[in-house]
């Protein structure tokens, strides 16, 4: 097979990396047939997610054609994929048509406010989807871990959301929860990756720093965020995201298989990986599991 005949477009036909060598005439370095093969695999990877991002698109054009509104919150632990799964996400969707939300620290006068006020401003008009890259759970995680809000905000937070997001959907929004979950010691490496890399150095912050350390404190307020905020109407999606193609993939065929959208492709396999996406229940069954070892163990 001539190299420029290697790259698959079908997931299914990505060679591995011992296949891939025996498709070449004269064989390089072992270095050199490393990169290459990484290559090789990114490329066919983007060549699968552009099977499901040409049916966002659709999705885009059906919800602008019935005037319908769309609101995606994509959550997770800091270095758990986010930022690249949106950045797949939207890549050839219609500008016009979507929006990222990613807000900073509120204002002053924003922190008197109503505490969902800011988020409800940047709701989706007719027509329109808005991904939230991070959205008003940082009150559930990040805000009473580094203590930037009070254990009563936290406490009526906790309390209210569920009835907040129940009410957007009784106004017909199509609503999705994403939380996109990493391993410590993958989050690990890539904050390690962060700090030797000056590509991606601008990415660790003094938070980042932290989060290691703090991990078992995110654990629990990840724990009862999932317990008390996945209702019946606003569950949680559970993406396993240690291997960042894979949770993209299947982030996107997440989105897909909310919307009954016009001119869906029905060659297309839609089934999530039921090993990377699963519910909150069994996230909880998991975490559940790993307290009881980790206690069993000290």
């Amino acid at each position: 097979m001539k190299i420029e005949n290697i790259y698959n477009k079908n997931l299914d036909e990505i060679l591995d990396f011992e296949a891939f060598v025996d498709t070449l005439n004269n064989e390089p370095n072992n270095d050199f047939l490393k990169d290459l093969h990484r290559k090789y695999e990114y490329r066919s990877q983007e060549e699968s997610l552009r099977i499901l991002q040409v049916e966002l698109i659709k999705l885009q054009e059906h919800l602008e054609k019935k005037n319908e509104k769309m609101i995606i919150l994509i959550e997770g632990r800091d270095a758990s994929g986010k930022g690249g799964a949106i950045r797949r996400m939207t890549r050839y969707m219609n500008e016009k048509h979507y929006r990222v939300v990613a807000l900073g620290r509120p204002s002053d006068v924003e922190k008197s406010q109503w505490y969902f006020q800011r988020y409800v401003q940047q709701f989706p008009k007719a027509g329109e989807i808005v991904i939230f890259d991070r959205s008003w759970y940082n009150r559930s995680m990040v805000e009473p871990v580094f203590g930037f809000c009070s254990d009563d905000e936290y406490e009526t937070f906790m309390k209210t959301v569920p009835r907040f997001e129940e009410d957007l959907i009784e106004h017909g929004i199509h609503f999705l929860k994403i939380y996109f979950s990493v391993s410590k010691n993958e989050q690990s490496r890539r904050f390690e990756e962060r700090e030797e890399n000056p590509l991606k150095h601008w990415k660790l912050s003094e938070i980042d720093l932290q989060m290691q350390e703090r991990w078992d404190e995110f654990t629990a307020k990840k724990y009862r965020m999932l317990k008390e905020t996945n209702t019946k109407k606003s569950p949680w999606t559970i993406i396993r995201s240690d291997d960042k193609f894979i949770a993209r993939y299947n982030a996107i065929k997440t989105i897909l298989n909310k919307v009954d959208y016009e001119g869906r492709d029905e060659r297309i396999d839609y089934e999530v990986d039921s090993n990377i996406v699963i519910t909150a229940e069994k996230e909880l069954e998991i975490m559940d599991k790993n307290a009881k070892l980790k206690s069993e163990n000290r």
